[in-house]
């Protein structure tokens, strides 16, 4: 059904704890409408939370079977951008260009989203597991799981466990599902016992302030924390 996600071809050799497992992705149509403007999420030294903060809710998994849920932040591409004016460094030019499917609005007048060169060093891989895990499958299929504890820093020597990622680059947050297995030799059977998942609308450019003041005009409009920047005072 609409909404809902899977990892698609190839899950037949999963295991049976997770291969009918299925994910929808919560607050979609606001993932959506941040996704038209070209979302933007903010990293800090200390660590910031996502918002829209990433929650799904989950279905098919086997309720008595014990299960860990984490996430992982990848790469979309090789090139490191700029917000601004003019036609970018000639391999990949303004964003639209090399955005599809689906279609992203991302001009502002004359503005844009452009690139400016290769990316920087990765920075080094993290996931996060949510606090809650492990945690049996009827539990994670009871309610809404919600990322809510995730912060994104741009830190190379963070030490909170906080997810690193270079400023100016494009992500793709992913959803993954491990079922705990008790065999002794679980170890061997790793590639079958977890399902990942994505959604193409939750990619976003990292950055340490927003370059897009239509991202901050719906941040400020839709995000329940940033009550002050709508009363006129500074965020606390």
């Amino acid at each position: 059904s609409p909404g809902w996600a899977s990892e698609g071809p190839g899950t037949s050799g999963k295991n049976r704890r997770v291969c009918h497992a299925a994910a929808r992705l919560e607050m979609g149509s606001l993932w959506e409408e941040f996704n038209r403007l070209g979302t933007e999420m903010i990293v800090t030294k200390a660590g910031r939370r996502m918002f829209p903060t990433f929650q799904v809710k989950l279905s098919g998994l086997d309720p008595l079977a014990d299960y860990v849920l984490l996430m992982d932040f990848v790469p979309l591409d090789d090139k490191r951008y700029r917000w601004g004016w003019g036609d970018g460094d000639g391999e990949g030019g303004r964003v639209p260009a090399v955005l599809s499917p689906p279609p992203r609005r991302y001009a502002f007048h004359s503005s844009s989203w452009l690139a400016a060169g290769r990316a920087d060093p990765a920075a080094p891989g993290r996931v996060h597991f949510h606090p809650d895990s492990p945690a049996k499958g009827a539990q994670w299929m009871r309610q809404i799981v919600s990322f809510d504890k995730l912060k994104l820093t741009n830190n190379l020597l963070d030490d909170n466990g906080h997810i690193i990622l270079n400023s100016m680059h494009r992500y793709q947050p992913r959803f993954h599902v491990v079922f705990v297995d008790p065999r002794r030799d679980s170890e061997r059977f790793a590639h079958q016992n977890f399902k990942s998942f994505s959604f193409p609308e939750t990619q976003f450019m990292a950055v340490t302030a927003y370059q897009n003041h239509r991202i901050t005009q719906l941040k400020i409009a839709s995000n329940p924390f940033a009550k002050g920047f709508r009363d006129g005072e500074p965020e606390s």
